[in-house]
């Protein structure tokens, strides 16, 4: 993160908008075979929220004065954090502001990342589809399977926690993956026949082959879907079928059984990769809904989140909850 935060203002100035910039800056490396390179490390973090207050109605961008309030809010935010979250009965509290990487790197702040419909807010969801979010306080009432990734319905096993505490899906990655407190870094790895998309949370690695390939049989379902790529112009198209259905289909919403993804990957200068998706899901909500999140080159190296070969988390949880039904 402070790696991250030290090359924050350079590559702000990267960004083919500014004035005075060096050509260089600008120039959008290509591969062998001639398309737009979207090789390394990509930080996909972000303080703008996935929906747009109302307030803002239909338009997409702050004004000046208004990215100046913002900054204002969060600097008193963050000098109020020095102490961790204050806990409460059923909640041990949780991270304080030291922890979170929340900033995007650039000067065009978005008032949402999601673009349609044009207010910027989910399209209303079908009648009587699930809700159930899941969070970082008490158990939440449902039954398995449990669909969302945070938080838990009881203690009584591993397969009533959420599936990020059970090292399947992480709590930002999707598919799509989507800006959150912390880990918010992508690789991606490229030849010519596919790409490779590595998440740092619970390091997923999606491998998507480009071009023409048969669809995997309606009847077999994944954690991360089926994806298939293909280029349109310099942008990288990747359509996610073949949900399974054990996860929600986005946010706190439905399931993913009949959802199909639609992920574009963009390279717009040396620096920044715009990444959109799209979530077509008929059986959850009533239309589709787009989002459009920038993406920062980092100088670094993508390390392994060890979940699954150290999930002390889970156990820790478990045990304590039978020293409590001992007492």
């Amino acid at each position: 993160m402070k790696a991250l935060l030290m090359v924050g203002v350079a590559l702000t100035l990267s960004v083919p908008a500014f004035a005075g910039q060096d050509p260089i800056e600008s120039e959008i490396p290509l591969n062998p075979w001639g398309k737009p390179s979207l090789e390394g490390v990509w930080n996909f973090s972000s303080n703008v929220p996935i929906q747009r207050p109302r307030r803002f109605g239909d338009r997409e961008f702050m004004t000046a004065e208004e990215i100046a309030q913002l900054n204002q809010r969060l600097a008193a935010r963050d000098a109020a954090s020095d102490q961790a979250v204050p806990s409460g009965p059923g909640n041990p509290g949780a991270y304080n502001d030291f922890w979170v990487e929340s900033a995007g790197i650039t000067d065009y702040i978005r008032t949402s990342h999601l673009v349609y419909p044009a207010n910027g807010r989910l399209p209303a969801r079908v009648a009587e589809v699930d809700s159930i979010a899941g969070g970082l306080g008490d158990d939440v009432s449902g039954v398995r399977p449990v669909r969302f990734v945070v938080g838990g319905i009881s203690k009584d096993g591993p397969e009533d926690r959420g599936l990020s505490e059970r090292c399947i899906v992480g709590f930002n990655s999707g598919p799509p993956f989507v800006p959150s407190l912390y880990n918010n870094n992508v690789q991606l790895v490229q030849n010519e026949d596919h790409v490779v998309i590595l998440t740092e949370m619970i390091h997923d690695a999606r491998v998507v082959p480009i071009g023409e390939q048969a669809p995997l049989d309606d009847d077999i379902g994944l954690w991360s879907g089926s994806a298939r790529g293909h280029w349109e112009g310099d942008t990288l198209v990747v359509v996610t079928k073949n949900f399974n259905g054990l996860t929600k289909s986005f946010s706190a919403f439905g399931t993913s059984t009949e959802k199909v993804l639609t992920e574009k990957f963009t390279r717009i200068d040396a620096v920044t990769v715009n990444y959109e998706f799209t979530v077509d899901d008929p059986a959850t909500f009533t239309d589709r809904f787009t989002a459009v999140v920038p993406m920062t080159r980092v100088a670094g190296d993508l390390h392994e989140y060890a979940c699954h070969e150290g999930n002390y988390g889970m156990e820790n949880t478990l045990a304590g909850a039978r020293v409590e039904e001992a007492r």
